[in-house]
This record gives structure tokens, sequence and C-alpha cells, in this order.
């Protein structure tokens, strides 16, 4: 079962493809895979608004107890250990929510969450000092929706429409 978590915590191990590349460097890059990784499962998920909000919370718990039990488990140590990734999945999924899923608003989406995941504004470096499973996937869906709302607010203002 470990082994499992294990898998879905790192996003089926692509995490560590970094550390064998860049292995002298604190960031190695593994956020930015994770990332990569959650894009084309965004064609995979519902389109309806209430579907999409109800996987989404349910993604949220789900990857908060990934992120617990695989710091229990003793694999990955520390606060937010880098080989965790599947709370930067989390974090662009709610980047994308209620966004066209059309590349400009994917590729948009995902250099906002990532500079806000990078930079860690308030309130995501609030969410970064917790030291349980909830503060290292927070911190994650909190730069999304930072992101998110930047692109929604882009869209009204821009008339192209919202949700």
């Amino acid at each position: 079962m470990q082994t499992i978590i294990n898998a879905l915590a790192s996003g089926f191990y692509i995490s560590y493809l970094p550390a064998f590349v860049i292995s002298f460097k604190k960031n190695t890059g593994a956020g930015f895979l994770g990332t990569l990784l959650a894009v084309p499962f965004v064609f995979l998920l519902p389109q309806d608004f209430i579907l999409y909000l109800v996987f989404l919370l349910a993604f949220w718990v789900f990857a908060v107890w990934i992120c617990k039990r695989a710091r229990l488990g003793g694999t990955y140590k520390g606060h937010d250990n880098p080989r965790i990734v599947i709370d930067e999945v989390a974090g662009y999924f709610t980047a994308v929510m209620f966004l066209p899923r059309t590349w400009p608003y994917l590729l948009a989406a995902f250099v906002l969450f990532r500079t806000f995941d990078t930079v860690k504004p308030w309130p995501v470096k609030n969410f970064d000092r917790m030291p349980n499973a909830f503060g290292v996937v927070f911190d994650d869906v909190s730069a999304g929706l930072i992101a998110n709302i930047l692109i929604q607010l882009f869209m009204i203002f821009t008339r192209q429409g919202a949700f």
C-alpha cells in the first residue's frame, strides 16, 4: 500500500527525474514536472460546473490524505518534500477550474500558478508555513486560486466572459 501512496504522491515517480539530472540544486524542478504532469489530465476532468467543483473538492481531500500518508510512511520526510508533487497537480487543477480548455488559457494558468507557487505571496506563504499535509497541499491550491482569479478577471475585462 505504501508503494501506491508513494507513486501517487510523487506523480508516478516523475519527481525523481530531476534529482538524477540536477542533484546539486535545492530547487530541482520537480514541482514544474508535477505541474506539467497535470496538464493532459485537464482534458479528462468534468466540464460541468458542479461536477468540476465536486471533483476538485474531492481531489483536494485526496491530495491531503496522500500527502499525509506519504510523509507518515517515512519516504518523504521534511516539511514540504520536493518529491511530493500531488500538491502541484491539485494546484494546477485549481488554476484551470472553469476556464476554457484551450492552450492559451492552460498556458496562462500554468505560468501564473508556477509563479505564485514559487514567489509565495499572501496567503500562499501562510499555508506554506503550516507544518502539516494540509499546508503542503493548500499552499499550491491557494497559488492556483490566485492564478484562476486573475485569469477570470482578464476574461471579464476583455469581455470574453467568465465561468
